[in-house]
């Protein structure tokens, strides 16, 4: 018990410094560029439950992760004067990072709710099928969105209080690994773990196969919006082609080259495609005679290349996930 304290101790004291010395050393740029890593990661890991730990093969997550940000944007922009009078016997710093964390809870909840209703219908459909049903719903969540003026509609909704920084974002990251780590050990993880290996199998075993999908699909879901309120916390601007389809195979790509079901490899995965596409742009001009060639504007043409390189190399048994396949494979044997 006093270790589990000291951990979570030393979780904090790490996260605490991380916030007030990082703006010493780096700029506002590669700060922000550590944000959308943390959310990136809190992304992809919740997406990893879905695809890698169950099996089920979701391309909704953007649609998840839309109505997450745009909850959280709700509470704290149109409902966030009222909730700072009724706190205002509170000092304002901790009134706005209660109104911060009440945004980000009912986004988050909103997201597992919408899980919990796509989950539900589509529980019968596998693989191809369940990938088309989840890409429809992220479409339908983001013309809803178009149209509804009181969320900005096409223009988008702006004006949302800049609460997320590195502290929140990367406490909540950390949580998320934590509590999916803990998952994967537990006797749920590995009747989540049997369902992805083999359904029927399963289910001969007394696994109640239907349940644990459900309890999947909602805790991703519930994950994606919780990094969906961080994200419209810290863009402060939200439109809705930030959650477009391409959205959710950012985060399919993540989840493959890290190995599905592995944490560590997602972790991984997240932090080389969140950082590779910002890299390219420093690529230096090259002269040849007279002419200049600038890499650095074709950076998603040698960003794509590289993606295909590295998904070559990953294809042929990457030892990235290594660790975590042989422990799985310990655990299910």
């Amino acid at each position: 018990m006093l270790q589990r304290l000291l951990k979570i101790l030393f979780l904090f004291i790490s996260l605490l410094l991380l916030q007030f010395l990082f703006p010493y050393f780096l700029n506002a740029y590669v700060i922000q560029i550590l944000c959308l890593l943390g959310i990136n990661v809190i992304l992809a890991l919740g997406l990893n439950l879905i695809n890698g730990m169950t099996g089920q093969f979701s391309l909704g997550h953007a649609g998840f992760m839309a109505i997450g940000a745009y909850g959280a944007a709700f509470v704290s922009t149109l409902c966030g004067a009222t909730l700072l009078r009724h706190l205002a016997f509170l000092h304002p710093a901790y009134a706005q990072t209660l109104v911060f964390l009440i945004a980000l809870g009912f986004g988050a909840l909103l997201a597992a709710l919408a899980g919990l209703l796509v989950g539900i219908p589509t529980l019968r459909l596998k693989g191809d099928y369940l990938a088309i049903a989840t890409l429809g719903f992220g479409e339908i969540i983001r013309v809803l969105i178009t149209n509804f003026e009181w969320l900005g509609a096409a223009k988008g909704l702006g004006g949302i209080p800049e609460y997320s920084n590195l502290f929140w974002i990367f406490l909540f990251a950390t949580l998320t690994f934590i509590v999916l780590k803990n998952l994967l050990s537990s006797s749920k993880g590995m009747a989540l773990l049997a369902i992805r290996e083999d359904e029927i199998a399963a289910a001969s075993m007394g696994i109640d196969c239907s349940r644990f999908k459900i309890m999947a699909f909602t805790l991703g879901a519930f994950i994606a919006g919780l990094g969906g309120g961080l994200y419209a916390h810290l863009m402060s601007y939200l439109h809705p082609n930030s959650f477009t389809f391409m959205k959710s195979v950012e985060y399919v790509v993540m989840i493959v080259l890290g190995g599905t079901g592995s944490l560590t490899g997602t972790v991984i995965a997240a932090t080389l495609l969140t950082f590779l596409p910002e890299l390219l742009r420093f690529i230096p001009a090259i002269h040849l005679g007279d002419t200049t060639l600038n890499l650095s504007d074709s950076r998603m043409i040698i960003y794509a290349l590289l993606l295909i390189l590295i998904m070559i190399g990953r294809s042929n048994k990457s030892p990235l996930p290594l660790r975590e396949r042989v422990r799985e494979r310990g655990k299910i044997n």
